[in-house]
């Protein structure tokens, strides 16, 4: 397990810098560009370092319980929110359909992707958790779910608790 935690540490700290040339967090997850999945983990990094960028918001410094400052880069989810109200209304027209719950489980897992490469994790975290909701054996949420509070946990401090992660950070255009 320490060793585990080592190896999160270390690929989050040395991971590369996912930028457009100004400077803006780019989001990896058209439908050709599917987000890297479980598999594909181990091989590819994303952008995880506590350094200072230009526009970036400042890591949280709160130890009090329930309350979770949100840090990393603000980025557009506008159309990750388009996708997941579309989703949860086929599912609401349909509720007990598999591929209805499926699409509401992938369309929050591609918006915590994007907010993790973001280093939003807090927001992440409260969409992986949605996306069990839909499909509790969702794996590559699961698999994230553990990479965050391991990343909490190695700081000395809480995760949110589910219903307590706050929403993405507003972006600006």
């Amino acid at each position: 397990m320490k060793t585990a935690s080592i190896f999160t540490l270390l690929v989050l700290s040395i991971a590369c810098n996912n930028t457009a040339p100004s400077g803006t967090p780019v989001a990896n997850v058209s439908s050709a560009n599917r987000p890297m999945r479980s598999e594909q983990m181990q091989q590819n990094s994303i952008a995880h370092s506590t350094e200072s960028r230009p526009g970036a918001t400042p890591p949280p410094n709160s130890n009090a319980p329930g309350k979770f400052a949100q840090g990393g880069d603000p980025i557009d989810t506008a159309k990750f929110d388009g996708v997941i109200a579309e989703a949860e209304k086929n599912l609401k027209a349909k509720p007990d359909d598999a591929a209805a719950k499926t699409a509401v489980a992938d369309a929050y897992f591609d918006r915590g992707f994007a907010l993790t490469e973001a280093r939003q994790y807090a927001a992440a975290l409260g969409d992986y958790r949605k996306a069990l909701k839909q499909v509790p054996d969702h794996a590559d949420s699961k698999k994230w779910i553990d990479q965050i509070v391991s990343i909490y946990q190695m700081l000395n401090k809480a995760a949110p608790k589910e219903g307590e992660e706050p929403p993405p950070l507003p972006f600006k255009k």
